[in-house]
């Protein structure tokens, strides 16, 4: 009895040890990571008038099933940008999987350092506090890049169009002529 007592707190200890190291491994996150259900993101694409010739990034990425979606369904090229390696490794897996690999990429990168001028449609679920960090960024973009956000808004900036699809409200904006809002 006392053999299996020391063997099950040894394993008690091991996981405890390989979970730390993997948190301590794990990049600090703005975000938690919370998949945007498929009907969202057709939802979110469709809004955004989504097509081929589009340059889509996500910001916040995931598993990268927005830029995926985009690149299959619609002829988009797209860049998915997150900040945990995981995600990234999935995404490219997802890509691989649905065929798409050379019409889209995974970058693991900080949003806030990131440059987003390439971009004809963003998407992105963030929270609040991370999409006002966001938005000077994007008012900077040329006029008429459209955003597309799952669930949070930008501030004071009134979306165009609001939808609820399957619980969730999506927002749709377009940056305005020398990216000031009214």
């Amino acid at each position: 009895m006392k053999s299996v007592k020391k063997l099950i707190g040894a394993l008690l200890l091991l996981v405890c040890t390989v979970t730390l190291t993997n948190a301590q491994d794990r990049p600090a996150l703005d975000v938690p990571y919370v998949p945007t259900r498929q009907a969202v993101v057709d939802a979110m694409l469709k809004m955004a008038d989504v097509k081929a010739g589009d340059v889509l990034y996500d910001l916040g990425c995931g598993d990268g099933r927005i830029v995926v979606t985009a690149a299959k369904d619609y002829g988009a090229t797209g860049k998915g940008y997150d900040i945990d390696p995981q995600r990234i490794a999935e995404a490219n897996a997802n890509a691989k999987s649905a065929g798409v690999s050379d019409k889209v990429e995974f970058l693991n990168a900080n949003l806030f350092d990131t440059d987003l001028s390439g971009a004809s449609v963003i998407t992105l679920y963030l929270l609040p506090d991370v999409n006002m960090k966001l938005r000077p960024k994007i008012l900077a973009l040329k006029p008429g890049t459209r955003i597309v956000s799952h669930a949070f808004t930008m501030g004071d900036w009134k979306p165009e169009k609001t939808q609820t699809v399957d619980g969730s409200t999506i927002y749709f904006w377009t940056v305005p002529e020398g990216g000031v809002i009214n």
